[in-house]
């Protein structure tokens, strides 16, 4: 299997984890969306220093994982490219930041450190919820609820056709890189010298590809506005969950529970 077809591998993974059933897969997109969306802006909220408050943040996604049925280790496996760079984010700090802060036993800790630690904790905890909405909710379901918190209709369908016409790219993709294989056998690769020509057939075929669908399109009755998956009713569980998920973040985000935690155990 080369990398195209892994893509391809992937992106119908993704499709299959959204399609399962769960007690977190079962609840409105809208419910999941706002939450998301909340979570993530709590998280960025936390200041540069305060790592030991944002801690108690790892519970949230930790129990959608539990809920959902779906592994951790998938989420980081899906994510293997995107985590490098999010752990460089703060990589810098403890050359600029070299005041003390903090010790660790008799180990003095800059602030620089603690700010690092707390932007790459901040990033994987913000990956980790916007996995597992996409790995739990549809995409359709998704762009619907989007419409629903008045999103322009054009912006939300271009978003949902980029998602889908990914895996169309991507075959497309992989089939002209089995045929330079099959024209190139033994070579790693495809050599510079015919990158030019390669990405021209690639533009030439997309966009043969793009007219076909969009004439399949208008054949079944597209006129400027996409008819996204049908969405439920918003239920009490739904509501509930929303609730639940709104107070668990405002009551970390408030009140130092890991100062709390640490101050009963002492006792």
């Amino acid at each position: 299997m080369n990398k195209m077809e892994s893509a391809l591998s992937d992106l119908s993974q993704m499709d299959q984890l959204a399609a399962a059933d769960s007690s977190i897969h079962g609840l409105h997109a809208a419910a999941k969306l706002i939450s998301t969306v909340c979570y993530i802006i709590v998280v960025m909220s936390f200041g540069k220093y305060n790592l030991t408050g944002l801690f108690p943040m790892i519970l949230w996604p930790v129990l959608l994982f539990a809920l959902s049925g779906i592994p951790i280790r998938t989420c980081f496996y899906k994510l293997r490219i995107v985590l490098p760079l999010v752990m460089a984010v703060g990589l810098f700090n403890p050359i600029f930041d070299r005041k003390t802060i903090t010790y660790f036993g008799t180990l003095p800790i800059s602030g620089g450190v603690i700010s690092m630690l707390t932007l790459m904790l901040k990033g994987i905890l913000c990956l980790m919820a916007s996995f597992i909405l996409v790995a739990s909710t549809p995409f359709d379901s998704i762009c619907a609820s989007l419409r629903k918190f008045h999103v322009p209709g054009m912006l939300v369908t271009l978003l949902l056709l980029t998602y889908r016409y990914a895996g169309v790219l991507t075959e497309e993709l992989s089939l002209m890189t089995q045929a330079y294989q099959l024209r190139a056998p033994g070579q790693k690769g495809i050599h510079i010298s015919a990158w030019g020509s390669f990405l021209g057939q690639l533009l030439l075929r997309s966009m043969d590809r793009a007219k076909e669908l969009y004439e399949s399109m208008q054949l079944r009755g597209y006129h400027h506005h996409f008819h996204y998956a049908p969405s439920r009713a918003f239920e009490i569980k739904d509501a509930a969950w929303l609730l639940l998920s709104l107070l668990f973040f405002i009551l970390v985000r408030f009140v130092p529970l890991s100062q709390v935690l640490g101050s009963v155990w002492k006792q």
